[in-house]
């Protein structure tokens, strides 16, 4: 009878020390999701590896093409794709009322995305191709276009729009 319970009580205490690690790792790293408490609805400033992207929940690692949708209640959302943002809010009863800020690749300042410039083939974490910039270029499309773009499903994920855009 003992020979048969030791392997067991042996897999389940590794499972027990198992679970205990990643509870311990999670809680000391305390990553962002969701940030509370952004009244002014101003752009926080990101760290690399602590911020969560609300779309996908990817580590945010690289603040490129980060943006940020703060609702009125001071609720911060995170991304590091402007594509994956779009799609994100798009069902959000606050997507209209909500101010959404773009950090610009050209000037590395946050700015509201609606005045922002999009360029549709810049290389991005999730590979939608919009990269956020301040300074227009003949190129660049506004907000809108992006949104739509981005919402049709013409993105540098589309094969035929890869090709159409980049010619591979």
């Amino acid at each position: 009878m003992i020979k048969k319970i030791t392997p067991i009580l042996i897999i389940l205490a590794l499972v027990a020390i198992i679970v205990t690690l990643f509870l311990s790792l999670a809680t000391s790293k305390k990553m962002i999701l969701v940030q509370e408490g952004n009244t002014k609805q101003i752009p926080i400033e990101m760290k690399k590896g602590i911020y969560l992207d609300s779309d996908c929940g990817m580590v945010i690692d690289d603040l490129k093409d980060t943006s940020q949708v703060i609702s009125s209640s001071g609720k911060s959302w995170f991304f590091h794709d402007h594509g994956g943002m779009v799609k994100w809010l798009e069902d959000k009863e606050f997507k209209n009322s909500a101010k959404i800020w773009v950090k610009t690749r050209d000037t590395k300042k946050w700015i509201q995305a609606r005045k922002a410039h999009y360029s549709l083939t810049d290389t991005t974490a999730m590979g939608y191709g919009f990269g956020a910039y301040e300074n227009k270029k003949d190129s660049y499309v506004d907000f809108d276009t992006m949104r739509l773009r981005m919402l049709r499903g013409e993105t540098l994920n589309n094969p035929s729009i890869r090709k159409q855009l980049l010619g591979k």
